[in-house]
């Protein structure tokens, strides 16, 4: 695998130095300031790749960026309404301008409204670590009393319907807002938060888009950007929804591998490819991780490496990267042998790169601060752990 580690740019507290000192051998980045639905010039991508190449004193970092991560697909998109052909074809104008300066791995999401959604962005643990939490009776809180969605309460099992109105009244008005604003900060290193105003608006005009029509949307979109992104030489690859079921009463079309199975079939290329997020699709007891990477590990371009502990109402937090519901060593194991038959075809991506997803807060990262989820301490230890797998696997031959 390729170690790489995912950096928010010139205000991320974490340095290129700092990245360079773990040892990893590229850098995973976006232009986070760029709205949705616009152009990333080539002279917006220059100036990344020469932040990321330069350390904080002026001297060469010695990295690169390699893997973007996220050229965001606009709601207009998903939704085919308003802008939607405009943001598609500034989509395609956006992958040009990243070819032309080498960078060949494309990550994206098609997940409505909400992205990647916690109730906890900093939960504590028993040894005093902080990590990021999914509390299902917290989000029916949310959902049915803050947003006071038409319908809400039927989504959730009696239980937690019950167990939300008991926590909502434990609530300050700070408690609330702090609620609300975790599950609607949007994408990590984004600027484009939603206020409750902006949720209730984007689930008015979804209105009864079905997964089937959502899917069909998604269909449409990769029948356009595919072709240029095959022509071009880039691998494009869909992360899973994070959490992996619907959540506003809207669908989640990329959680289980008949939805990828789905989508890769229908737009069949090199090209269109998968983000195997370990932590994400762990969510759900149904992913197994080993046998979803054996299954498309031809069409995995990029690695997100985590773990999460399942609880049975459908709550989760992110555990240590070695211990939650996924085998990491088996899921490392898999991936190993997917590079080994690459390479045994000649393939040039033979090598998949991989970031240490996430990580708890631990030691000086509980007095840093910064983007909830990417610690320095924490992920340093998670790739320290991840390496050591790989490691041990490949010298001993035990992933054969």
């Amino acid at each position: 695998m390729r170690h790489t580690w995912r950096w928010f740019g010139p205000r991320d507290p974490i340095r290129p130095e700092d990245i360079a000192q773990a040892g990893v051998q590229g850098v995973v980045s976006a232009l986070h300031h760029v709205p949705n639905g616009q152009i990333w010039t080539a002279e917006a991508i220059a100036r990344r790749q020469a932040e990321v190449a330069m350390a904080s004193d002026g001297r060469p970092s010695g990295l690169a960026w390699e893997v973007v991560e996220s050229l965001p697909v606009s709601e207009d998109i998903k939704k085919q309404k308003g802008e939607w052909r405009a943001h598609v074809a500034a989509y395609k104008t956006s992958l040009e301008h990243l070819a032309g300066a080498g960078i060949r791995v494309i990550c994206y999401n098609f997940m409505p409204v909400l992205d990647w959604t916690r109730t906890d962005l900093r939960w504590r643990r028993p040894t005093g670590a902080r990590t990021m939490r999914f509390d299902m009776a917290d989000f029916a809180a949310f959902d049915i009393h803050l947003l006071q969605r038409e319908g809400a309460a039927q989504d959730f099992a009696p239980a937690v319907v019950e167990e939300a109105a008991r926590r909502l009244q434990g609530m300050d008005d700070a408690a609330r807002r702090g609620l609300a604003d975790a599950i609607t900060m949007g994408l990590p290193g984004s600027t484009e938060a939603m206020d409750m105003g902006a949720v209730r608006d984007h689930l008015a005009e979804y209105g009864a888009i079905s997964a089937e029509r959502l899917r069909g949307h998604f269909i449409d979109f990769l029948s356009e950007v595919v072709p240029v992104a095959e022509r071009l030489g880039l691998r494009l690859c869909c992360h899973p929804d994070d959490p992996p079921f619907p959540l506003l009463g809207l669908p989640r079309i990329m959680s289980t591998a008949a939805d990828y199975d789905a989508v890769l079939g229908a737009v069949d290329s090199p090209a269109n490819g998968m983000t195997l997020c370990s932590g994400s699709l762990g969510a759900r007891a149904d992913n197994d991780l080993p046998a979803m990477m054996d299954r498309f590990g031809p069409k995995v371009h990029f690695l997100h490496l985590r773990n999460v502990r399942r609880e049975a109402d459908g709550s989760f937090f992110e555990d240590e990267h070695l211990e939650g519901e996924t085998d990491m060593v088996a899921l490392i194991a898999a991936v190993l042998r997917e590079e080994a038959r690459r390479r045994a075809e000649g393939r040039e991506d033979h090598v998949i790169p991989m970031r240490p997803d996430h990580g708890q807060e631990i030691a000086d990262d509980l007095r840093r601060g910064g983007q909830p989820g990417y610690p320095l301490v924490g992920r340093l230890r998670g790739l320290a752990e991840l390496r050591g797998v790989e490691r041990a696997l490949s010298v001993t031959g035990a992933f054969a």
